[in-house]
């Protein structure tokens, strides 16, 4: 596996593959990877001719008193996995590579979708991850971008982001990857101590809860999120952030379950804010 520092040993590496006839694929990462990192590049090793996946952990989607010191990272075990799984390059830049001293130039959706949900306490967070994957499609110029159902509102949108942009890029939605006992996958699990592990399962019981309810055939947003929020308020250890039935393209509030409708969370567990989701009727990939 090549391990790629600068934009230029990038953009070389990616005309060669191109000249040669390979279609590119791009999995996004902030590093400290686990499973669910480890499925998209599967993904994208089926898909696509070369693979390469970024390791980059992006400051300016974190808020003055987010985590992004205490951010987990661990490059030689990121590589050990990407290698294992069949990733052709990882990008792994000095933040002085991705941003110059004094850049002052943002991509932002301006309407609704990065207002919603976990936009509502991280308003700058949208702004970055569109910048830095903005990017990253610049750099790396990828047929195809993978991008994990957890992270539902930033998939979301960045395909709006795609779309009114022009890319010639396509988005490629994967499954959330859970733990034996249905905790989703995440690097903030990390920060949980044993008794906030066992706590922050409620995120998982309140999904399967839901799911549960739809399968039955409840169509009412304000009765489903009602549900999962008791779920979830039965653990001590448990303060939730937001609980919402939300249009899975618009991110705006919905009345009735429909297909396509993301029934999406965000919950700390002890210091450590986690989030959960699923879509009615399921990921359209």
């Amino acid at each position: 596996m090549i391990v790629a520092k600068t934009i230029a040993e990038v953009r070389a590496q990616v005309a060669q593959w191109k000249r040669e006839g390979f279609s590119v694929g791009l999995v996004p990462t902030m590093g400290y990877l686990h499973e669910g990192h480890a499925s998209l590049v599967d993904k994208a090793r089926r898909m696509c001719g070369k693979v390469v996946a970024s390791d980059f952990v992006n400051p300016t989607q974190f808020g003055p008193n987010e985590d992004l010191e205490a951010y987990p990272r661990d490059f030689e075990r990121d590589c050990a996995l990407l290698e294992e799984h069949g990733c052709d390059m990882v990008f792994y830049p000095a933040v002085g590579e991705m941003y110059a001293p004094n850049a002052a130039t943002y991509v932002e959706i301006q309407d609704e979708m990065p207002k919603q949900l976990c936009g509502k306490t991280r308003p700058i967070h949208f702004r970055g991850v569109c910048t830095v994957v903005s990017k990253l499609f610049n750099i790396v110029e990828p047929d195809y971008a993978f991008f994990g159902q957890k992270d539902a509102q930033q998939l979301a949108i960045i395909r709006r982001m795609v779309r009114d942009l022009s890319y010639g890029i396509e988005v490629v939605a994967c499954p959330i990857v859970r733990e034996a006992d249905g905790l989703a996958r995440s690097s903030r699990n990390t920060y949980l101590n044993p008794a906030e592990r066992k706590a922050a399962l409620c995120l998982s019981r309140a999904v399967f809860r839901g799911q549960e309810l739809v399968g039955a055939g409840e169509r009412d947003a304000e009765k489903l999120v009602a549900e999962m929020r008791a779920v979830i308020e039965a653990e001590p250890l448990a303060r939730i952030d937001y609980v919402s039935a939300v249009d899975g393209e618009t991110m705006l509030p919905v009345e009735e379950l429909t297909d396509g409708v993301l029934a999406a969370m965000a919950v700390y567990i002890g210091k450590t804010r986690l989030i959960d989701n699923f879509i009615v009727g399921g990921l359209k990939e």
